[in-house]
């Protein structure tokens, strides 16, 4: 095994009121650390208060975990963080140096009220199981229902895979979200489409009468409603300019007209200039006012000659003015506005409508399959040679455990691509000569699948976090010689990691760095369990040679020959 970062260490755990425990707190270093005692002293009550504070299933049956009678209980276990944990906390604003977390009971209107801490702060469940995975990796003996859950075969193969496979994982993850974003645009618009249509066909019968009304000027309206004043009102406006004209010009019932007076006044006053320099201004201004008054008359005499009476000409611009309020009022407005949407309708219609977008999102929703299906093919590739390194390097491991005739095979089926790929796999295995492939989970003895999780774990040991581990009698109902094998597994692991393995057999327990003895004591009637640490070698060699059982002597021989033998 390659030599990784520090890991995750399990330093403390206290315990207060919990099941037969009425107050306990304990230690731990690094290594290996076995667990050893009589049959329901506790030994797994341990390992179950870590299940129960990082928001296992131990922690949701409260009333088993909580001492009977007891108003409060706690438990608490302080951690040494690695890098991965340090990270969690950092994102999660929390201090880093060091990990508390605690789950505290409390009877309230008899009802049991549990809340979670860590470094001090409040959390919840869901935040536990976030961090569960990078504190502890607990493993118990038949744990055939972890082999069950839905994709934890897969999730080993890739945790076996190292960083290059992740990488892949992430990428087709992306792929995948991309692809599922593409292709509900691509549904959305087949449902919507009957209803484009429907919107298509309006729109192309309003772009039709929009184009049949030739609509070019949004003032057309004001002119046309002036030149339509113009020829309704044509002859009474003629007869106005006559009278204006004459009077003007011409002069009404044998008067002089305006024009006539103002020479006049003109002609008199370039008299009177000639009498008094002083009235030269003055007989200027009448001089203008004459050239005024003559230029009115030349207005009104044009503006005259451009009236006309053509009744077709009304007909046609009135027709007109129907024409272009009618769409006003239809489509609630203004000339202005209709004009912009024909031009708009008119780009639409250019660049293909409904049809040319839906056959975009199509083009744009295969481009993204193809490429989901092309890191999918990636990911397998990196799956399979994963696959196969974890079938060659099992089989080192199980077979030195009593499966001299094991057979192991990862198998690989195609699935509807998800986020996690198009693999389904499953573990296949064979302990005995012509017993056929089958799935692990259906097949394997509690031993066997002992055995086999055990291995599976040292082979992820090197890539799968920093965890501590924790082993609940996995050696239970094995042989001397393969509880040997395994103890030989456990020290491997714990090289790298810190584990902990309840245990019955005294070959798993001679091979530990830190013994502790699980008891079980009545006092006053009330049952206790209490923990020692196994400091020196005579109370372990005790303990050894009552795990042994048989004669006295001879356990206690056997006892000491495996402590010599570890010490070696």
């Amino acid at each position: 095994m390659s030599e990784l970062p520090g890991p995750t260490l399990l330093t403390g755990l206290r315990l207060e009121n919990i099941a037969l425990i009425d107050s306990l707190e304990l230690a731990f270093e690094k290594g290996f650390s076995v667990l050893t005692g009589e049959t329901g002293a506790g030994k797994s009550l341990l390992l179950d208060a870590l299940d129960a504070l990082l928001g296992g299933m131990q922690g949701m049956a409260s009333g088993r975990m909580v001492r009977t009678g007891c108003d409060r209980s706690l438990i608490e276990a302080t951690f040494e963080p690695d890098d991965s944990v340090r990270r969690w906390l950092q994102e999660h604003e929390l201090d880093d140096e060091e990990l508390v977390l605690s789950r505290e009971w409390r009877r309230q209107d008899e009802r049991l009220i549990s809340r979670s801490r860590l470094n001090g702060v409040v959390v919840n469940r869901q935040q536990l199981l976030q961090l569960r995975p990078l504190l502890i990796d607990l493993t118990v003996q038949g744990q055939t229902q972890q082999l069950a859950y839905p994709g934890q075969q897969r999730r080993w193969i890739d945790r076996l895979g190292g960083e290059p496979l992740a990488q892949s994982l992430q990428t087709v993850s992306e792929s995948w979200q991309a692809w599922q974003t593409s292709h509900a645009a691509v549904l959305k618009m087949e449902i919507d489409r009957q209803r484009l249509q429907e919107q298509q066909d309006d729109d192309d019968a309003l772009l039709m009468e929009l184009e049949a009304a030739d609509l070019e000027d949004p003032t057309e309206i004001l002119h046309l409603e002036q030149e339509q004043d113009r020829l309704v009102h044509g002859v009474r406006l003629l007869e106005g300019l006559g009278v204006l004209i004459g009077r003007l010009q011409d002069g009404a019932e044998q008067a002089p007209s305006a024009l006539d007076h103002l020479t006049a006044c003109s002609h008199e006053l370039r008299q009177l200039q000639s009498l008094d320099a002083s009235l030269t201004v003055s007989a200027e201004k009448c001089l203008d006012v004459e050239a005024g008054l003559l230029d009115l008359i030349r207005a009104l005499e044009s503006y005259g000659s451009s009236l006309e009476s053509d009744p077709e000409r009304l007909g046609l611009l009135q027709e007109r003015l129907a024409l272009l309020k009618r769409l006003e009022r239809r489509y609630h407005v203004d000339l202005k506005v209709l004009i912009k949407q024909r031009n708009a309708l008119r780009d639409q219609k250019t660049a293909g409508g409904a049809d040319a977008v839906f056959d975009l999102l199509c083009r744009q929703e295969e481009d993204a399959r193809d490429r989901r299906d092309s890191c999918n093919q990636s990911l397998t590739e990196l799956r399979q040679a994963s696959a196969k390194r974890l079938e060659e390097r099992l089989m080192t491991y199980l077979r030195p455990m009593g499966l001299e005739n094991v057979r192991f095979q990862v198998d690989f089926s195609a699935v509807e691509p998800m986020e996690t790929g198009a693999d389904a796999i499953c573990f296949l295995f064979s302990a005995n000569p012509g017993q056929p492939l089958a799935p692990l989970a259906e097949v394997a003895s509690g031993g066997e699948m002992s055995r086999f999780l055990l291995a599976l774990k040292t082979c992820l040991a090197d890539v799968d976090g920093s965890r501590t581990l924790l082993f609940d009698e996995i050696d239970s109902g094995v042989s001397g010689r393969v509880s040997g094998e395994m103890a030989t597994l456990l020290r491997t692991i714990a090289k790298h990691r810190q584990v902990f393995c309840v245990t019955h057999q005294p070959l798993v327990a001679a091979a530990a760095d830190h013994h502790f003895r699980v008891s079980k004591v009545v006092s006053d009637g009330e049952t206790c369990s209490r923990v020692s640490y196994l400091r020196d070698i005579q109370a372990r060699r005790q303990e050894l040679a009552e795990l042994a059982g048989g004669d006295f002597d001879d356990a206690q021989a056997y006892a000491a020959s495996l402590l010599d033998q570890r010490a070696a």
